[in-house]
């Protein structure tokens, strides 16, 4: 417990050093960039606010960026054990928002609704083909074109450029998932 008050501590100070220090590079125009309300209007489901889903959202991803730094590891799903890619988003979804996703990136992949790519906002999930088979891995989009995600043996949690030269290559996709209506959108496979 210590050590994960001590990673959520950590990223809590990252995310408002790094907030408040815009440059020139990172500020959009609006135009390429929606706004919070524009964005949660985007993804809500019926009866459901903006304020809720941006909450959700950012729910989503403090969480998420509150394990960065935790070590790779095949088949695991805590933050005691380490994490595999999708041990990680369903560690990461289910403390944030109380779903409970599959075990595999290839499951994950069919829940909720596609997203192209140019539409992608925080807390959807990415996927792509990193073990040469469609959706062998998946990550917490963030915004601006960075994801967060546990990488493979030897890494650890961190955040990634969805452009960078690797990832662009292998990316196959991503999906929304909405708490109000999980339980209609989960396929389940073995």
């Amino acid at each position: 417990m210590q050590k994960f008050i001590s990673h959520f501590t950590l990223c809590l100070l990252l995310v408002m050093v790094t907030s408040s220090c815009a440059t020139a590079d990172t500020i959009v125009s609006s135009e390429m960039m929606p706004t919070d309300e524009q964005a949660a209007l985007s993804v809500r489901s019926e009866g459901e606010t903006p304020e809720r889903w941006t909450a959700r959202a950012s729910e989503v991803l403090m969480n998420a960026l509150s394990l960065s730094g935790i070590r790779y590891q095949y088949g695991g799903n805590s933050p005691d054990t380490g994490f595999d890619c999708s041990g990680f988003v369903r560690y990461v979804f289910k403390q944030a928002t109380s779903l409970s996703l599959p075990r595999s990136s290839l499951a994950m992949s069919q829940l909720g609704e596609s997203v192209r790519k140019s539409d992608l906002q925080p807390g959807d999930l990415v996927f792509f083909n990193t073990l040469k088979s469609a959706f062998s891995h998946v990550g917490i989009y963030m915004g601006n074109n960075r994801f967060i995600h546990s990488p493979r043996s030897g890494g650890v949690v961190r955040v990634e450029n969805l452009e960078a030269d690797y990832w662009a290559k292998r990316y196959d996709g991503a999906q929304r998932i909405e708490a109000d209506k999980n339980a209609a959108n989960i396929k389940t496979t073995k």
